[in-house]
């Protein structure tokens, strides 16, 4: 299972209201395990920054004025993230800056259920807590020191550690489900996507012995012909 865990920076609060992404980081999942891909993008949101956003994140007019605009970054973003599902903090704010920058470059928009929000997943866990992303760090000890402000890319890597707590642990599945040693590779991921696990070369030897074995027989033998046991035997 390929996600993407993703951060942005913008200008404002409300697309609606003229307000812009300016920068976007990710970071790819497979199976529950960082594949090292990521993707960051500066973008020049083709307006001024306001003082409070740039508080916030420090991204000011100087930097962001030889950066390229949305529309030339679009296509390069959505090929990225491909198919997969994308894990994000207060999703619903992300998506529709997301949104609204697709929609004006003329590109595809992303369906909300393409979205997992972290941020539901921890106050439906944890009711009453404080369910920030600094929060579930001190909650969980992930080190967030070096976040002295938002940054689209490092928010993104501390909350896929965050997530992958959230679902039960930074390795849930205990790597069983990791590619084979001889994978059909995955272009996007580098990883296999139809993984098998291989049949046993000696196969293990009954468990029951032959007294377990007789008496058993023995008792559906008393069930009658139309015993279900008798289609096992």
């Amino acid at each position: 299972m390929r996600e993407i865990v993703l951060d942005t920076e913008t200008t404002g609060f409300e697309p609606s209201e003229g307000h812009r992404i300016v920068e976007i980081g990710a970071v790819e999942l497979f199976n529950h395990l960082p594949t090292g891909r990521t993707y960051h993008q500066y973008i020049n949101p083709e307006r001024a920054m306001p003082k409070d956003a740039f508080d916030v994140h420090g991204l000011g007019d100087d930097f962001l004025r030889d950066k390229p605009v949305f529309s030339t970054i679009g296509t390069a973003f959505l090929q990225f993230i491909g198919e997969a599902q994308l894990v994000i903090h207060n999703a619903a704010f992300d998506m529709k800056f997301l949104n609204h920058e697709l929609q004006r470059a003329g590109l595809p928009v992303l369906p909300l259920h393409r979205a997992t929000d972290t941020l539901l997943i921890a106050r439906q866990k944890y009711p009453g807590s404080p369910a920030s992303l600094d929060a579930l760090c001190r909650r969980f000890g992930v080190d967030n020191s070096a976040r002295e402000k938002h940054g689209a890319l490092l928010d993104s890597e501390i909350l896929a550690e965050v997530y992958l707590e959230l679902v039960g642990g930074r390795q849930p599945d205990f790597a069983l489900s990791a590619a084979s040693t001889n994978p059909r590779q995955d272009g996007a991921s580098g990883l296999s996507q139809d993984w098998r696990p291989r049949p046993r070369p000696v196969p293990l030897s009954p468990r029951m012995t032959e007294d377990e074995t007789a008496a058993h027989a023995a008792f559906v033998a008393k069930l009658g012909e139309a015993a279900i046991w008798k289609k096992r035997l």
